[in-house]
């Protein structure tokens, strides 16, 4: 797979995981047990259903091919298939990131060429 997927996290966590040189998940990952990320088609709607008006926060571009068999593409939310890692999060598969603004209807604005 050559697209990245995505990972929207608070900039607090992202720079704790940053001196823990890897991420180990939200409190919504720990308790389902695997970290959520998002294809770049479902980056828009994740951002309105789970982050709505927040702010602080930022996008990561994950290369997938380095996750290994730990990454797995399973059925969630409309029966869309979503990536899933069943595993710490390296840093080093971080090949992109962005701060996520608001508009002024409060909704996040995404880098250019994420759907």
């Amino acid at each position: 797979m050559d697209e990245p997927i995505y990972k929207i996290l608070a900039d607090a966590a992202y720079e704790a995981a940053k001196s823990e040189g890897r991420f180990l998940g939200t409190s919504d990952d720990l308790r389902d047990g695997f970290i959520h990320f998002s294809a770049g088609h479902q980056v828009a709607e994740t951002l309105a259903k789970h982050y709505a008006g927040q702010e602080d926060l930022v996008l990561l571009a994950i290369d997938p091919n380095r996750l290994g068999e730990a990454l797995k593409w399973e059925e969630s939310r409309g029966g869309d298939l979503f990536p899933h890692l069943y595993a710490p999060l390296d840093l080093d598969a971080i090949v992109a990131e962005a701060p996520l603004d608001l508009d002024d209807d409060n909704r996040h604005i995404l880098p250019e060429g994420i759907a």
